[in-house]
């Protein structure tokens, strides 16, 4: 029985199971086991008399006991089959959750490295967009032959010194973001005279809390670029509060109601907001909009210690 055993085994299992059983063809599975039982069947019966015949010389008594019971010899052949045909199908499934995982694997793998490359691009971008903004001060005052022009370029390196070396970093300290705004401030001042008035306020912030770096600095910077003076003056009101690891910063400032801040926010929002989304992910809530001469930006980091990507 062995030889017959082992054809019919490997016929199912590297044939009709691949190729019917796998694909989902489960009528033709049926009808081609059922062809293989009976092909099978055909040829078992007649092994067992050829082996009265030829092996016990038609002495009945000579046979093992198990061999004069056709049922019995079927039953076992067809058994072993099946064993057979499930512990491939086992294999087969635990191989292919392997690859299925490993798969899994690769895509979250890449879709990581592709979001911090996209991160990686939107740091990039902030370096030319505020350095630009500050150069135009710093020409101004130049044209001017102003004598805080060198102060000036002090703000700005110390400025240019935390972009270059920080915003590579996944995290940075929370009050350094704040020490930098309130330099920022300080060049604006500089450069508006008296016709800036800035209420900023902050409650005390424990260094351990961090944030991605340059996240805040933007939201002021446009508060800044894209605010109008009105009644002889810009204002612009910032609010930091910090409690425990929520964070909740805001930042308005006058504007005119037909102003093109209300529909162009510049490159720098656009690429706050993708760096939002990239980092804190449905952690955060970002409102942007206008009551009567202000323009209002509000958001709150729910928890701080919670990033997505460093």
């Amino acid at each position: 029985m062995l030889p017959v055993t082992i054809g019919t085994t490997y016929f199912m299992v590297y044939y009709l199971v691949p190729k019917f059983l796998l694909t989902k063809k489960y009528w033709k599975f049926a009808l081609y086991s059922f062809y293989t039982v009976i092909i099978s069947s055909n040829i078992i019966v007649p092994l067992i008399f050829g082996s009265f015949i030829f092996i016990s010389d038609y002495n009945i008594t000579h046979m093992p006991p198990m061999s004069k019971n056709i049922v019995f010899v079927l039953i076992m052949v067809y058994l072993i089959v099946g064993l057979v045909s499930f512990v491939y199908l086992l294999n087969y499934n635990f191989q292919t959750i392997s690859k299925n995982k490993e798969l899994q694997n690769k895509i979250l793998e890449t879709q990581l490295q592709l979001k911090e490359q996209e991160l990686q691009y939107l740091k990039m971008q902030i370096h030319p967009h505020f350095l630009f903004n500050t150069l135009n001060t710093i020409y101004g005052f130049a044209l001017k032959q102003s004598k805080q022009t060198p102060e000036i370029i002090l703000m700005l390196s110390n400025l240019l010194d935390y972009i270059l070396y920080q915003i590579n970093k996944p995290k940075v300290s929370l009050k350094e973001e704040v020490l930098h705004i309130k330099e920022y401030i300080e060049l604006e001042k500089v450069r508006f005279q008296d016709t800036l008035k800035v209420l900023f306020s902050a409650n005390e912030i424990n260094e351990d809390i961090q944030i991605a770096p340059m996240l805040l600095i933007p939201f002021v910077e446009n508060a800044f670029k894209h605010g109008n003076i009105i009644e002889g003056s810009l204002k612009v009101e910032i609010n930091v509060k910090v409690i425990e690891s929520q964070l909740d910063f805001s930042v308005k400032n006058t504007s005119l109601a037909n102003d093109s801040q209300k529909e162009n926010h510049g490159i720098g929002l656009e690429n706050i907001k993708k760096r939002l989304e990239l980092n804190y992910t449905n952690n955060y809530k970002l409102d942007i909009y206008s009551s009567g001469q202000w323009y209002n930006t509000s958001l709150t980091i729910f928890n701080l210690n919670t990033t997505n990507n460093a």
